[in-house]
Order: structure tokens, then sequence, then C-alpha cells
């Protein structure tokens, strides 16, 4: 089991490969790593599950709150 915090893409980072995002993360603006999700493509408003700084599942809404419920 991973404890995943959900966040919010503001946007993708320039440069990186294309593989880091500035996400949302409780008000607070964080660098992940989107990497392990190649075959996902990501957007401003796009909801996103993160462990240790990567992106482990991309979701909705209501996803991210039951990941943040636990």
């Amino acid at each position: 089991m991973c404890l995943g915090i959900p966040g919010q893409v503001l946007h993708m980072l320039e440069g990186y490969g294309g593989q880091l995002a500035l996400v949302d993360v409780a008000g607070e603006p964080r660098k992940v790593n989107i990497g392990m999700l190649p075959e996902e493509t990501f957007e401003p408003g796009d909801w996103v599950v993160i462990h240790m700084g990567f992106v482990v599942e991309k979701t909705d809404k209501a996803g991210a709150d039951a990941a943040l419920a636990g």
C-alpha cells in the first residue's frame, strides 16, 4: 500500500524531457515527476495522486477526495 497525496496539475514545466509538472498540493505548488505514466497526457486541472514526488495515478475529483480521506 502506498500513501498517495492528491493534487491538481497547474501546468507542465518546460524542459526535463516533458516529465515534470507543477501541481497544487493542499495549496502549495510542488514539482512532481509524471514519468511513471508515459501513456497518460496531463493538462492543467487534471487530478493526480502523488507518492514520493512521483505521479502514480491520474484520477478525478472524486478519486482525489477518496485518496485524501484514506
